[in-house]
This record gives C-alpha cells, structure tokens and sequence, in this order.
C-alpha cells in the first residue's frame, strides 16, 4: 500500500480541486496486492483503499495544506463496511468519498466502491482530527481552520445513533476485555 499511497497523494496534487461538500472521485483497479486466497478484494483491503479516497479529498479540497499548517492530522475513531458484490483482480471501480456531516465532536464521511454505476461496498466513517501537540481539535477548531460552515450539512439520523452503539471508552479510562459467562 505504501508505493500505491505515495503515487495517489502525489497525483491528488494535480488533480481538478473540489470543494469540502463535493463527491471526490478516483478511479482504481483491483491489483494483485488487494486480493485474498478466494480471488476477490480482501475486506480489510476496503478499509486501506477508503484511506486513499479521504486523502484525496482533503488534498482536492485545501484541507490538508490548512490542517498540516496547524499541526492537526486525522484519525478514524470508528467506520463500517457492507459489502453486496465483489471486486475482482483487475476489475476497474470508483472510489466516492464525500464528508455527510458533522457533530460535536467528529467528522462524518461516506465513501462507496462503484463499479458502472452500481455500488458494490458502502461505508461509512467517523473522523476526528488531533493536535501534534497534544489533545483534541474541536470541531469548531476545525471548520475555523476548513473555513465550513458545519450548519449546511446534515447528517443522517441514524448516523448519531450509530456513532453511540459502537462508541468505545475514552482512551484514558479503561476498557477491559471481559466476556459474558
């Protein structure tokens, strides 16, 4: 995955802009580094490739060039995946991202796998970005520093129920591993 990122993050550089609001677009091919045993993209490889599309957009977008200048970088605090057909070795896709919204704490993204018009994987993440100095940047931090007006996007009802059910515990406190009897 390393050469792949490295080549995207510098072709995202000359690629057309985009605004934050846009549906970023890149077009890939399954290679044989994303495939498992059974011949299909690997479903851990789907969460590595939506990487590449995040920072696509940021890149398109400005965001990357305004965050990096501050000192914030991104972090996934939680996504899932469903999957309904299969990308197979060599097969052309479209990775979409685009940000659905925002709450008091995180940055929600959407992103799908298209195949001729078809979605063939669609996720869904939940991003907050941190201090290379320590700490956390508040979403207000962030739409100062992405000059956005978070109040024009609207996130899906059943994202923040969503976001609660696979919250965890913060990282300071503990969270230890115990299973039901």
């Amino acid at each position: 995955m390393i050469f792949r990122t490295v080549f995207h993050f510098l072709r995202s550089h000359t690629s057309s802009k985009l605004a934050m609001n846009a549906v970023g677009r890149m077009r890939l091919r399954v290679l044989p580094t994303d495939i498992d045993t059974l011949g299909h993209v690997n479903n851990g490889m789907y969460l590595s490739l939506m990487d590449l599309g995040r920072v696509d957009l940021m890149i398109r977008a400005g965001a990357m060039r305004s965050v990096a200048r501050l000192g914030f970088y991104p972090v996934v605090v939680s996504e899932t995946i469903s999957f309904r057909r299969s990308l197979e070795l060599w097969q052309k896709y479209t990775l979409e991202t685009r940000v659905i919204g925002f709450d008091a704490k995180a940055v929600y993204i959407e992103q799908r796998f298209v195949v001729g018009g078809e979605i063939y994987a669609h996720a869904f993440v939940r991003s907050r970005f941190l201090k290379k100095s320590g700490g956390v940047v508040s979403v207000d931090e962030l739409a100062a520093a992405l000059d956005v007006d978070t109040s024009t996007y609207e996130l899906p009802e059943w994202v923040g129920g969503w976001a609660e059910s696979v919250a965890m515990a913060p990282s300071r406190a503990s969270a230890p591993s115990e299973w039901p009897a």
